[in-house]
């Protein structure tokens, strides 16, 4: 198909990528309201395309598509000033099932579909109630 001035064709574009993605949730992350931003900042962020086989596994589920986050660590809920970390608290970002979400929704920009997640992986690092979630995603109440 001949590409005309009034009709662009599709060929520049490409699916975004893992940095993308992670620059979207770090955009999220400085969004935050501040009692929030800082330490939120401090969880490490991990975009990967997929969860580990172990990980979907784990969790009982049979499709690698039905997980678009998780966080890894400790909520701050739990944490005591004597404990020593084990590891890092991290915030994984499956791209593709995100992408998939995004796709199949079909009515939300890329960044409010990663905030979502993001914010979603950051509740269970808070121990926000649901109230605090939708406080900061006016999503929750239209999941």
């Amino acid at each position: 198909m001949a590409e005309t001035e009034d009709a662009p064709t599709w060929d520049g574009f490409v699916a975004p990528d893992l940095g993308l993605i992670e620059e979207l949730a770090r955009d999220a992350i400085a969004a935050l309201p501040a009692p929030y931003r800082e330490a939120a900042a401090l969880v490490a962020l991990r975009v990967v395309d997929f969860a580990p086989d172990e990980v979907i596994e784990e969790m009982g589920l049979t499709d690698p598509f039905e997980l678009t986050g998780l966080y890894d660590g400790v909520p701050l809920t739990e944490k005591s000033v004597m404990d020593q970390p084990a590891q890092p608290d991290v915030i994984w970002l499956f791209r593709r099932p995100i992408l998939d979400e995004w796709c199949e929704r079909g009515d939300v920009g890329l960044g409010d579909m990663v905030g979502h997640v993001l914010v979603h992986e950051l509740a269970h690092h808070f121990g926000w109630s649901d109230g605090d979630i939708a406080a900061i995603d006016p999503w929750w109440e239209r999941d």
